[in-house]
C-alpha cells in the first residue's frame, strides 16, 4: 500500500467527513433514489448479512437494514470518524434495529464474519489501491455472494461538477483536476478500467450499467452543494471575504441559468455495477 495515498485519503475525509456531516440531511435527499437502487441491485433478503461500504451517515446501511430484518446485520464501514458517530447517533434517535457501524478502512480491514452482499453508494472510489481493496472485499463475502454499487460517469456527464469550477477559475490560483485514473470522485468514470479492477481482484459476472438520476432543488440548495459540499469549498477556507464573494457571485450567475422559478435540478450520471464474488 502507498502509506503516503492512505495518510492523505485519511486527512481528505477527516475535513470532508464534517462537512457531510453539517449537510447531511440535503445529501441523502439528493442521493436516496442511488441508495435505493444500489440496494435493490444486491437483493438482500430477511435474515442476511450486508456490508455497506464508505457508508457516510449511514443512509444507505439504514435502506439495507429494512430488507434484512430483525434476523438480519447490515454493517456500514467508513474512515471517517464524525461521520460513523452521526451514522450510530441516528441509528440510536430513530430506533433502527439491525444495525452496526464500524470505523475501520475497508481496504484492509479484516472482516471477522461473512456477509451475502456487500453495497456502497459513492464509497468505493477513493482506495489509494483499489485492486487491494476489492480483493480484501471479496474475502468479506460469503461464496457466490453479490456487490452493488455506484460510482460517477466523467465529470462532462456532470455539468453542475464543472459549472462551479469554471466560474470560480478567474478568481482562484489553483483549482484541482478530476483525475481519472486517480482516487477521488471520478476515479471510475471509465467502465473499462472499473472492469479491470474488478476482474484483477477476482470478481466474476460483472456488469456496468448507466443510472442517471435527477434531483429537484432549490437554487439555495445548489449553491450549498457548489460552494459548501463540493471541491471549492477547502480552496475557499484558504481565501479571503472579496475572494469568497467575487466567487459566489460568479457561481450564482454561472448556476442561474439551470434554475427557473427558483428551483433546479441536478443529475447524477453514474455508473450502477454488480458482481459476484
Amino acid at each position: 500500500m502507498n502509506a503516503t495515498a492512505d495518510r492523505d485519503m485519511n486527512a481528505y475525509w477527516d475535513r470532508a467527513g464534517r462537512v457531510w456531516v453539517e449537510h447531511q440531511a440535503l445529501l441523502d435527499k439528493i442521493m436516496a433514489p442511488i441508495a435505493e437502487a444500489v440496494v435493490e441491485a444486491a437483493g438482500p433478503v430477511n435474515g442476511e448479512r450486508v456490508l455497506d461500504v464508505g457508508c457516510g451517515s449511514g443512509a444507505t446501511t439504514f435502506a439495507a437494514a429494512w430488507r434484512t430484518g430483525p434476523t438480519g446485520r447490515a454493517v456500514g464501514v467508513d474512515i471517517s470518524g464524525a461521520l460513523v458517530e452521526l451514522a450510530r447517533r441516528r441509528a440510536g434517535e430513530e430506533g433502527i434495529e439491525g444495525v452496526e457501524f464500524l470505523l475501520a478502512d475497508a481496504q484492509t480491514h479484516v472482516f471477522a464474519t461473512p456477509f451475502d452482499a456487500i453495497v456502497s453508494r459513492f464509497g468505493v472510489m477513493f482506495f489509494p489501491d483499489p485492486v487491494a481493496a476489492f480483493a480484501n472485499l471479496r474475502r468479506a463475502l460469503k461464496p457466490s455472494g453479490r456487490l452493488a454499487f455506484a460510482a460517477w460517469r466523467a465529470p462532462e456527464e456532470n455539468p453542475l461538477a464543472l459549472v462551479p469550477l469554471r466560474a470560480a477559475a478567474p478568481f482562484l490560483p489553483a483549482l484541482p483536476a478530476f483525475e481519472k485514473d486517480a482516487p477521488g470522485r471520478f476515479a471510475f468514470a471509465d467502465p473499462d478500467r472499473v472492469r479491470r479492477i474488478l476482474e484483477e481482484s477476482g470478481w466474476r459476472g460483472i456488469e456496468i450499467a448507466p443510472l442517471d438520476v435527477a434531483s429537484p432543488l432549490s437554487f439555495d440548495e445548489l449553491m450549498t452543494m457548489s460552494l459548501r459540499v463540493g471541491p471549492l469549498n477547502p480552496i475557499l477556507a484558504q481565501e479571503d471575504d472579496t475572494v469568497r464573494g467575487q466567487v459566489r457571485e460568479a457561481v450564482a450567475a454561472a448556476l442561474e441559468p439551470y434554475a427557473k422559478d427558483g428551483l433546479a435540478t441536478m443529475t447524477s450520471a453514474c455508473w450502477l455495477v454488480t458482481a459476484e464474488g
